[in-house]
């Protein structure tokens, strides 16, 4: 269970990060210690602290700083300097680019990631993604069965390797644990099945660095519906939390709500179907005909 607490050892490592940052920052536009403490209006006792890594930084104070060395709070907070001076350079040009032009870009990063993957042997797992309601845990059953693959519930495999409920997940390490947790059953599924039907939970698409590995390691299709449709799937489940007209009401609302916030994530999928209406053996039927879709594109471009 240690993977879904912070322990204060990992505290201390954030604020030994943060001071080493700080004191590259500066270091790299040539700034004393009582310059920086000068021009973020921070004492240098405090400062020198915060270098040090003992300061407790207010977010406060994480802004004065980023703007006296003129970085983002995000920079001085990130690992992401592990990762070398390419990676900075591609992030702040990519900062340049309009919203189209990172949708051309992304989409040619995929495509060209994609085809490195076809030529090792290609992408053989599906993902299902979508809110609940959706279908992901009624199409993938029977998706898999037509696929001669397994199917895998990422939740179940998260509350296996919890050992506990999804309810008592997020009650003792709320959100933040269960998406690590998720995070590594996402890995573990990956390393263990070259092929397989994988139905994943709704908000899978809300944590970037989890969903762009479903993106690259899964053909993933969007199951969606119109959210009235929605709700009557989840009344059908006889789902205790919405047993009263104020629940109801309530999550009627949240789906309508979760709908419009993920809309544009979730269609960053390969594929999407709109299952409003469609029996279970329409669906499949369209589902297949992606797939074979998919196949056949990845066959050609190998073969190209």
């Amino acid at each position: 269970m240690n993977a879904l607490t912070d322990t204060p050892d990992d505290t201390a490592a954030l604020s030994r990060r943060l001071g080493l940052r700080v004191r590259s920052a500066r270091a790299a536009r040539a700034m004393t210690m009582k310059q920086l403490a000068t021009e973020s209006g921070i004492s240098l006792p405090y400062l020198s602290r915060v270098e040090r890594g003992d300061g407790n930084v207010s977010i406060a104070v994480l802004h004065r700083l980023a703007r006296a060395l003129n970085v983002s709070t995000h920079a001085l907070l990130s690992d992401h300097d592990r990762f070398g001076a390419d990676y900075a350079l591609i992030v702040e040009m990519l900062k340049r680019q309009s919203p189209d032009s990172l949708r051309s870009i992304r989409s040619w990063l995929v495509s060209h990631l994609d085809q490195q993957s076809s030529q090792q042997g290609g992408v053989k797992r599906i993902a299902l993604i979508g809110l609940r309601g959706a279908g992901k845990s009624t199409l993938g059953p029977a998706l898999a069965q037509q696929l001669g693959a397994p199917f895998i519930e990422l939740n179940a495999q998260v509350a296996q390797m919890a050992g506990m409920s999804l309810n008592e997940v997020f009650s003792i390490y709320g959100q933040a644990g269960y998406r690590r947790l998720e995070r590594q059953c996402l890995e573990a599924v990956i390393a263990g099945h070259p092929q397989v039907v994988l139905a994943t939970g709704g908000g899978i698409v809300a944590e970037p660095a989890t969903y762009e590995v479903l993106l690259h390691s899964f053909y993933t299709v969007w199951l969606h519906a119109r959210p009235e449709a929605h709700f009557r799937r989840v009344m059908a489940q006889h789902d205790a939390r919405i047993a009263t007209p104020q629940l109801r009401d309530e999550a009627m609302a949240n789906i309508v709500s979760a709908l419009a916030a993920r809309s544009t994530l979730y269609a960053l999928a390969h594929a999407d179907i709109d299952t409003t209406g469609l029996t279970t053996q329409a669906v499949l039927a369209r589902a297949l005909a992606l797939i074979d879709q998919h196949i056949f594109s990845t066959n050609k471009g190998v073969a190209s």
